[in-house]
């Protein structure tokens, strides 16, 4: 039973003076366009469309909060690298990446999604290497692993683990991911838990008390609007 199963959307964020005031401690999700992140953030909620899965490059443009306690949230960040998005709307996601990774100071860390058949582009190593200043610990999460057989996995996790290595002191750590396998779960908890303060027992006690997840909508067990 996945912990952050209670998660709920919260708000669309287009301005930073509508972030949350009651934030404690949010995690944030980057990622390049069409890498798993919405995929990778439902999987964790184990839900289906909790954010939003696109298939258009890009089309997430605004910061969005996902309520899992009090004060606690996920953050989808804009995908980045899409390469047709109008001036306007590039000039916007700047404009909110930037301040909102420097300066929220709730952020309790980074977790990038990679997808891990092309880990490290171009983008992801500059998003890292102009965060990794602020102190604040990053997680890799390497997508799509399904696609890959145990050999190639493996070769992979061992090539970002090496250039982590390279990186000096701080907190930074990788896994294998798979939505579709629904691969990592546990492993990606025992991090995000840490970073929001939110102890692991609560998922035991659901499932010693046989708490159920609300049905997501549209399957059989929801409530029809």
């Amino acid at each position: 039973m996945p912990l952050f199963q209670n998660a709920s959307f919260l708000t669309t964020v287009a301005n930073l003076r509508d972030l949350p005031a009651d934030a404690v401690y949010e995690v944030a999700f980057a990622g390049r366009s069409n890498a798993g992140k919405s995929s990778a953030i439902n999987t964790l909620a184990g839900r289906v469309r909790l954010a939003y899965v696109s298939k258009t490059p890009g089309r997430t443009q605004h910061l969005n909060y996902f309520t899992l306690a009090p004060g606690k949230y996920f953050v989808d960040l804009p995908g980045y690298g899409f390469a047709k998005a109008p001036e306007d709307i590039r000039r916007q996601w700047e404009g909110l990446i930037g301040p909102y990774l420097s300066k929220r100071s709730p952020l309790a860390g980074l977790v990038v999604i990679m997808d891990c058949r092309r880990p490290f582009t171009d983008l992801d190593r500059n998003l890292i290497a102009w965060f990794r200043p602020s102190g604040r610990p990053i997680h890799i999460l390497l997508s799509k692993a399904d696609k890959l057989s145990r050999q190639e996995q493996t070769k992979v996790l061992r090539g970002v683990e090496s250039e982590i290595a390279s990186w000096g002191e701080g907190q930074y750590s990788v896994q294998l991911f798979s939505s579709l396998k629904k691969t990592g779960v546990e492993e990606a908890e025992t991090v995000l838990a840490r970073w929001l303060d939110i102890p692991l027992t609560t998922k035991a006690k659901a499932a010693d008390t046989g708490k159920k997840m609300p049905p997501d909508q549209g399957s059989p067990g929801a409530k029809q609007p």
